[in-house]
């Protein structure tokens, strides 16, 4: 499966964002979904997880109350609502699809494709 993020760009810190994630082939909803983001200088990190059906979801503690993922199946497309973004939110985010059983994994290594990225930078 081939993914392409979007929807990054420039926002100021209380404002709010959605990314999308768009994935090629049939098979989308065979695939458990995340997002993770890499800010600079750190190592990437956990977002969002949602699972093949979208019933099931998980958040890093950072953003669990701001953040929403979840996902169109008919759409092939998996999404990152991003409400009262922060400063310390500013990174890249990639979506990453898992095709391993079970439930949805917060684990980078979990994840089998991912996307090339998109930049989201918070002002303050």
């Amino acid at each position: 499966v081939q993914l392409q993020a979007s929807g990054g760009g420039l926002v100021q810190a209380g404002g709010s964002l959605r990314l999308s994630c768009a994935a090629s082939g049939r098979t989308f909803s065979t695939y458990a979904m995340g997002w993770f983001r890499q800010a600079p200088g750190k190592e990437r990190e956990f977002v969002a997880t949602i699972s093949r059906s979208g019933g099931t979801t998980g958040y890093a503690d950072s953003v669990k109350g701001r953040f929403t993922i979840s996902r169109d199946n008919a759409k092939n497309t998996v999404y990152l609502q991003m409400n009262n973004i922060k400063p310390e939110d500013t990174a890249v985010y990639y979506c990453a699809a898992s095709n391993r059983y079970g439930p949805p994994s917060s684990l980078l290594g979990s994840y089998d494709y991912w996307g090339q990225g998109t930049q989201v930078t918070v002002s303050s």
